[in-house]
C-alpha cells in the first residue's frame, strides 16, 4: 500500500488505477467534523458525515467528486461530529445512509433514504465492496467500527472508543490499512484546563483512546499484512501529531515497518491505496494485424 498527496493530477490518475485497489481518503477528522471517503472501481462511500453540506461539497471538490456521486454514507454513531451532516446530505442531494436503528432515530434521518444494519451485519455495497459493522464502546452510543473489504484486501475505520473487545481485535487483526483514533496525550489531558468530570469521561472506558492505548491496540492487531496506519481524531487541545506518532511507535516499532500518517481536521491531505495497482485497459481499439 502506498500513500499519495491529494491533488488534481492525482485525482485524475486515480480514475485509472482502481481495478485492483480500494482508495481511502480522510476528508477531515476531529471534534469539528469527520468523514472518510472509500472508493473502488465501482463504488464511492463515505464513512461518517459530520460536516455541513457546504464543507462536504468543498472537500469532495478537491478530489473532483460531487456529492451526488456518493453511493452510501455509513454512520458510526449519532454524535454530531460523525453523523450531524447525514440528514443534510439526504435532503440536499438525496443520498442514501446506512445506520443502525438508534443512530438513525437520534439523527432524525429520512426513512425513505435510510438503510438499517445491525452489529456484525455485512453490507454488500457493490460487486467489489462490502462493509462489516463491529460494535465498540463509546459513551452510551450504539457505536460501530467499519471493516471495508475489496478483492480480499481489508481496511478498518475505528473511531470514538475508550476501550476495545476481543471481538474487535479479531476482526481488525491483519487489515492492510488501519485508521484509528489517537485522541489525547494522557499528561496533556490531565494537566489541561478541562474540568475533572470531562477528563474522567474522555479517559473512561466509554470515552476516547489515548496515544498509549492506541499503540497497545495496534500491537495486538498489526501483522505482516498491515501496510499502513492513519491516526485520526486528534484532540486540538490535548494532543499533538508528533506525540501521537512517537507514542504509538513505541508500542509497534518492532512489529510494524509500514507508513504512519496523521489525519487532521482540515483535509483531505493523503489517499491510501489498498491493494495492488492494475492499469485499466486502454479504451482505444488495438490493431489485430
Amino acid at each position: 500500500m502506498a500513500e499519495h498527496p491529494v491533488s488534481s493530477k492525482a485525482s485524475r490518475e486515480r480514475r485509472h488505477m482502481f481495478a485492483m485497489t480500494m482508495t481511502l481518503t480522510h476528508l477531515g477528522t476531529g471534534s469539528r467534523g469527520n468523514a472518510t471517503l472509500l472508493e473502488t472501481e465501482t463504488s464511492k462511500v463515505l464513512i461518517d458525515q459530520g460536516f455541513s453540506g457546504a464543507q462536504l461539497e468543498k472537500r469532495l471538490a478537491r478530489m473532483n467528486i460531487h456529492p451526488t456521486e456518493i453511493d452510501f454514507i455509513f454512520i458510526s454513531h449519532h454524535h454530531g461530529d460523525h453523523g450531524g451532516g447525514a440528514l443534510v446530505a439526504q435532503k440536499k442531494w438525496g443520498l442514501k445512509v446506512q445506520a443502525n436503528h438508534r443512530t438513525a432515530e437520534e439523527l432524525g434521518l429520512l426513512p425513505e433514504l435510510t438503510h438499517y444494519f445491525d452489529s456484525l451485519d455485512i453490507v454488500r455495497v457493490s460487486r467489489d465492496l462490502a462493509v462489516l459493522a463491529v460494535p465498540i464502546p463509546h459513551s452510551g452510543a450504539d457505536n460501530v467500527a467499519f471493516i471495508a473489504s475489496h478483492n480480499g484486501e481489508r481496511a478498518a475505520i475505528i473511531t470514538d472508543l475508550g476501550s476495545w473487545t476481543d471481538e474487535l481485535v479479531t476482526h481488525v487483526r491483519g487489515c492492510q490499512h488501519i485508521a484509528i483514533e489517537a485522541n489525547y496525550d494522557y499528561n496533556r489531558l490531565m494537566n489541561g484546563p478541562y474540568p475533572y468530570s470531562l477528563k474522567d469521561r474522555i479517559s473512561g472506558r466509554g470515552g476516547h483512546l489515548s496515544n498509549d492505548q492506541t499503540g497497545e491496540f495496534l500491537a495486538q492487531v498489526c501483522t505482516d499484512a498491515t501496510k499502513s496506519i492513519s491516526l485520526t481524531h486528534l484532540s486540538e487541545k490535548n494532543n499533538r501529531p508528533h506525540l501521537a506518532e512517537s507514542t504509538v511507535l513505541l508500542h509497534i516499532d518492532e512489529i510494524f515497518s509500514g507508513d504512519i500518517t496523521i489525519s487532521l481536521q482540515d483535509g483531505p491531505e493523503k489517499s491510501h491505496y489498498i491493494g495492488q495497482f492494475e492499469e485499466k485497459p486502454s479504451s482505444k481499439k488495438q490493431s489485430l494485424v
